[in-house]
């Protein structure tokens, strides 16, 4: 309802605007023609010259106005095309917004309606010590879980490098790339994971640690989800003249081409990623990092064969040269 209203009263405001501009134009092509014209010279020359002149400016005020009618007619519309052509940017980011909230409403609504129960049944008769003791302990694993999800919504909000550019400083991939590694491999049988670096490159950037990290835990989370316990992880860091790259490989279960299209969008998930977990802002939130670092995100996979997830970040000197641009155009 609140685009139609704009649209109606854009669409007013564009047609009137044409009006006036057509109609200054034609007064002022009016004003100059009969001024300019000089009629002592015709008014030598006798009444048949004079009346040809004024038939001439009635064929001129005819044609203008024929013209000023015409686009009465069709200012509306062409009015009604660019408040549409207008509000379209905008409608499709208060519909990405809308469906943002919905979606985020969703999943605080479901651990919190969980949380409720659990303590509701926990207070709705005495107890021995272990038993609250499980209840809280239940109520601290959806607290955490709720946690996770409200930063990883505060990172999505925030996302710009404008934002962000106060926390980075230099970052050694291959050393992050480690730390990320040793972090989550797990204990239990689980797929292995190896980390084969180019130190001779030298895939050092300017980024937030932190963020940089967080953006491959949530790739290496993913992979270890979808991967057998007997399968393989690889992350791989490279760099050439101009950017360092990272890759996550696996050989787990992979992904559709469908399933591909919509990996990068919030609270997307996979018929088989609904029923292990998550909430679906893992890729989100890690191209949402890629992007405020001046990098990218591209996930390739073949049903059956494994995934590979690239993050990709210009090197040191590139990356110190476009914050200082940003920094300055502020």
């Amino acid at each position: 309802m609140i685009f139609t209203h704009a649209t109606r009263r854009l669409t007013l405001m564009y047609t009137l605007i044409q009006l006036l501009l057509l109609g200054a134009f034609a007064l002022a092509i009016y004003t100059f023609v009969t001024r300019t014209f000089d009629f002592d010279a015709i008014a030598g020359d006798g009444a048949p010259a004079v009346n040809a002149a004024e038939r001439g400016f009635d064929t001129l005020r005819t044609g203008l106005l024929w013209c000023y009618g015409a686009l009465m007619l069709i200012a509306p519309l062409t009015g009604y095309l660019m408040a549409r052509a207008t509000l379209r940017p905008v409608k499709i980011s208060y519909e990405a917004q809308q469906r943002f909230v919905d979606d985020a409403s969703h999943e605080f609504r479901t651990p919190l309606a969980i949380l409720q129960g659990e303590i509701e049944l926990a207070l709705s008769r005495p107890r021995t010590p272990t038993q609250y003791e499980r209840v809280l302990g239940g109520s601290l694993d959806v607290v955490e879980g709720l946690t996770s999800l409200t930063d990883a919504l505060l990172l999505l909000a925030r996302g710009t490098a404008t934002d962000l550019m106060h926390t980075f400083e230099d970052v050694d991939l291959a050393e992050v790339a480690r730390t990320c590694a040793a972090r989550r491999t797990p204990a239990g049988p689980a797929p292995t994971i190896t980390v084969e670096a180019d130190a001779g490159a030298g895939a050092a950037i300017v980024g937030s640690p932190e963020l940089i990290s967080r953006a491959l835990l949530n790739v290496l989370d993913n992979a270890l989800k979808f991967t057998p316990p007997d399968g393989t992880i690889t992350v791989s860091v490279l760099a050439d003249s101009s950017r360092a790259t990272v890759q996550v490989t696996d050989t787990g279960t992979g992904m559709s081409a469908d399933a591909i299209s919509h990996a990068f969008e919030r609270f997307w998930r996979g018929d088989n990623a609904r029923t292990r977990g998550g909430h679906g802002l893992g890729l989100a939130l890690v191209q949402q990092i890629c992007l405020a670092h001046h990098g990218k995100a591209t996930l390739t996979s073949l049903e059956g064969h494994g995934t590979t997830v690239t993050l990709t970040f210009p090197l040191a000197l590139n990356a110190s040269r476009r914050v200082a641009s940003t920094g300055s155009a502020r």
